[in-house]
């Protein structure tokens, strides 16, 4: 047998191992395989992409204040930018114009709303502002303190809007329609106070009631000083506070302040309050739909639904108020 024939018989040499380090497996790959490179050094303008919101400013604008801005584009750390050269931040853009105004004149306008306050404010302190941290704070304390008007009184300027309101709430309606001018006669010396006393009472029910009843106020009417009472759409009752004097040397007008009465039908029209209706024995007991409600119902109680109480306080006064030492004189 030859040499030739021996060395090709024999077996292959094992491979030399090689020096190359094996890849971990499950690690992303670097910036290179995203095509992200370094910022460019000694750059004066950055370009920012923060959450698809693009923004063209200065070094100097970002590493004024002590922020987190400043923190990343100091030089400490290093800043990747895309194939086009802008910076990605993975934030909402927003409300980044306003940080980034911030930055540069120290102030800016705050939102209204509570809600972009909120959001502006969280921004901030994602990128550590701390100025503008502490107005957010500040507007936000501002708004909590401000109160809120709870009670809405609308005032009626034509029996178009009276009507437009009754039929847009679901709730009992209260109101007051006082106006001084209607009078033809001059005042006796308490109607001025006795006004004034329903008007407050007025007030105070409203702040009372005011979830639960709709409070009105009629200034343009044709009466000088009278409550009217509406449950469902239609009125109930109705308290007229004036009454003429006719026992003086000359006609007067007297206004009446009948606080009883008006606490009465003010809680009588709260039954009203529930969309499914009265209760009728409740209604029976205050003078409104008799409690029974079959077929057996007569006209006279049909009609009774449809009825208003009218209340009128001392209608015609038939004495002299007088001081006591003055002459008496009746005309008619």
């Amino acid at each position: 047998m030859s040499a030739e024939a021996s060395d090709s018989a024999a077996p292959a040499a094992p491979a030399a191992p090689s020096l190359e380090a094996p890849k971990p497996s499950g690690l992303e790959p670097g910036p290179a395989a995203y095509g992200l490179k370094p910022l460019t050094p000694n750059s004066k303008y950055v370009k920012l992409n923060v959450g698809g919101s693009l923004h063209y400013t200065t070094l100097r604008t970002l590493t004024g204040q002590d922020t987190m801005l400043k923190a990343m584009f100091s030089g400490r750390v290093e800043v990747l930018t895309d194939a086009g050269g802008w910076v990605l931040i993975d934030r909402s853009g927003r409300h980044f114009g306003t940080i980034l105004n911030y930055l540069r004149d120290g102030s800016v306008p705050l939102p209204e709303s509570t809600r972009e306050l909120g959001e502006l404010l969280g921004e901030a302190r994602y990128y550590l502002v701390q100025g503008l941290i502490e107005d957010c704070q500040l507007a936000l304390q501002q708004k909590r303190e401000t109160l809120s008007p709870l009670c809405l009184i609308p005032t009626v300027t034509s029996p178009r809007e009276e009507q437009q309101l009754l039929a847009s709430t679901s709730k009992p309606v209260v109101k007051l329609l006082h106006n001084r001018s209607n009078n033809k006669y001059s005042y006796t010396s308490t109607s001025d106070d006795n006004l004034l006393k329903n008007i407050e009472l007025f007030d105070k029910l409203a702040l009372r009631f005011h979830g639960r009843l709709l409070f009105l106020k009629d200034v343009l009417g044709d009466e000088i000083c009278c409550w009217s009472f509406y449950g469902q759409g239609r009125k109930i009752a109705e308290v007229c506070c004036t009454s003429i004097v006719y026992a003086t040397e000359k006609k007067q007008t007297k206004v009446e302040f009948p606080e009883a009465r008006i606490f009465e039908e003010t809680l009588n029209i709260l039954i009203y309050e529930t969309p499914r209706g009265p209760d009728p024995a409740l209604l029976e007991a205050t003078g409104g739909v008799a409690g029974a409600g079959g077929a057996g119902r007569g006209e006279d109680e049909e009609n009774r639904e449809h009825r208003v109480r009218r209340i009128h306080v001392r209608r015609h006064i038939t004495h002299d108020e007088r001081p006591h030492g003055q002459q008496i004189v009746f005309k008619d």
